[in-house]
This record gives structure tokens, sequence and C-alpha cells, in this order.
């Protein structure tokens, strides 16, 4: 298949049958709600009940949940309305995908850095440390910005509605497209793949500093790496698969469906992952029913008698 060939494929996908439409908006639908629910509820539990539960690294903890929330909100959404609509326009068919990455960049960099912090059990706050780990959190949405803006600028992308969101599509040579996925994968992908791998792995050995503690919320890490690796392998394997095409030729339209609805799920997974933390749990359930047991329980003045003496 040549690259014009390539360009006719891209203007006149695949339309969707009733059923899969239909099953695509249920489950984007029931991603959105989990991402922006879950995800919201756990900022507000680690602002308002802070002091019920130990986090001692919460900044990269942090920055996973407003990207997991993010990504709900902005990117998960649009891809429901673009499936319901078919499709969408610019400028925003180019700000999703910019941002798209930036999420996706971000959140394995947090997993990454949550990882380093647990193993050289560097807190997030009150040592020189914690300024290179913030330094560390921003420089991984920057990156995810520059990575995703430089298809923008050169008009690589293309509504996909194989991903039900705009995507990056070459139509140059193809040592443009292999220099763009090399730089991208090696420093927004392979890198925190390898710090979260050994980190991982020599914590589970018992090296390292005092970042294994079971208490910490931090103990869920093992379980964000195994849930993040699995949501995000179909979208390395498309990669992997666009890099062998020398037509540069896009991968089969249902892996890049599986890998768009597996990267969102990701994003409503990880909040329930937080609540195994058995004080982290125990501070949400505080947070929703506390309030309404008070306020039953407080006795009521309904009616003044007054005595006569």
């Amino acid at each position: 298949m040549n690259t014009t060939n390539t360009t006719a494929l891209l203007e006149e996908p695949r339309p969707w049958s009733r059923t899969e439409k239909s099953l695509l908006v249920a489950v984007l639908s029931v991603e959105m709600v989990l991402g922006i629910l879950g995800n919201s509820l756990v900022l507000i539990v680690k602002i308002v009940c802070k002091y019920n539960f130990q986090c001692i690294y919460w900044l990269p903890l942090v920055s996973l949940t407003l990207s997991d929330l993010s990504c709900s909100v902005l990117i998960i959404s649009s891809s429901l309305l673009a499936t319901l609509t078919g499709g969408q326009r610019s400028p925003w068919c180019e700000v999703v995908s910019l941002f798209k990455f930036t999420f996706m960049t971000s959140s394995i960099g947090s997993i990454a850095i949550l990882c380093v912090q647990r193993f050289m059990g560097i807190r997030s706050t009150g040592s020189c440390w914690s300024v290179v780990m913030v330094l560390a959190c921003f420089t991984s949405w920057l990156f995810g910005v520059v990575f995703g803006i430089v298809p923008v600028i050169y008009g690589w992308i293309k509504y996909d509605s194989a991903e039900m969101v705009c995507a990056v599509f070459w139509e140059s040579v193809y040592s443009d497209m292999l220099v763009y996925i090399l730089c991208a994968f090696s420093v927004c992908v392979f890198l925190p793949f390898l710090l979260m791998l050994i980190c991982s792995l020599l914590s589970a050995a018992g090296y390292g500093g005092k970042g294994n503690n079971r208490d910490d919320l931090s103990s869920v890490a093992p379980l964000l790496v195994v849930f993040y690796l699995l949501c995000y392998t179909p979208f390395a394997v498309s990669e992997l698969i666009l890099l062998g095409r020398l037509d540069m030729s896009p991968s089969p339209e249902w892996l890049r469906t599986v890998s768009s609805v597996l990267a969102y799920m990701d994003c409503g997974l990880n909040p329930i992952l937080y609540c195994i933390n058995q004080d982290f749990r125990q501070a949400l359930l505080a947070l929703l029913w506390t309030s309404r047991k008070l306020s039953l329980s407080e006795p009521e003045l309904t009616r003044i008698t007054k005595l006569d003496m």
C-alpha cells in the first residue's frame, strides 16, 4: 500500500455498525463517569482527609490523579462525542491529540517517579530531594507537551474513527516517522518504563530505603505499574506494527480501538486501586457517610413549651 492509498483509507474509514457504536458509547460512558467521579473523590480525600491516612509520597500520586482526571474530562468525553457525531474538527482535533499525548506521558512519568521515591525513601516534602521530585513531575508533563505539539506543527493529525479520537498519521517519508516515534518512545515511555521496572523489582526484593511501608498509600504502586502496563500494551504494539510497515500504513482497526478503550480504562482503575489501602478506604467512607450520620443523629428542636411556676 502506498502513501496515496493510506490517505484514502484514512479519509474513508469503515463505518461502525449500530451494535458496535452502541457498545462503544456504553463503554466510553462508563469509563468517563468512573474516571471523573473516582479521581475527583481521590483529590478531595487527599485534601480534606489527608491526616486520616499516611501518604508520604503524595506528589506523584497527585500528579497521576490530575492526569487521569484531565484525561477523563477532556479526552474520553471528546471520544464519546466523536463516536456519536462521527468525527472531530479542527482546531479541537489538534488540541485533543496534544493533550492525549501529554496525559499519557505524565501518567507513566508520575508512576515512575513514585517507584523511584519508594525505592530511595524520598519524601515529597521536607528535603532537598523533594525539589528534584517536583521538577521531575513537571518535566514529565513538559515532555508530553513538547512531543505532543510536534505532530500538530507538522500537520500529522487526523481523525481516526478506530481510535475514536484524533491521532498521528504520516504522509511524508518513513524516516520522519521513524525518528519521531523512536525519540518519543525513548524519552517518554522507555526511560520511565525502565525506572518503574528496576525500582519495583528492587523494592520487591527488599532493597532500597524506607519506602515499603504497607500502611502508606504508596503501597499500591506495584498494582499501578501492573495495570498501567496491561492497559497500554496494545498502544505500544500498535506503534511497533507501524514502525515495521515501510508504507506507513496504520495498524489494524480493531487493535487501535482496543488500545484506546484500555488506555481510557486505566484512568478509572487507578482510584479503585487506591481503595485497596485500608486507611485510604476508611477515609473515603468517612468522607461520604460521616456528615450524613451526624445530621441524622443530632437532636432537632421542634417545639418550646412554657411551664407555669
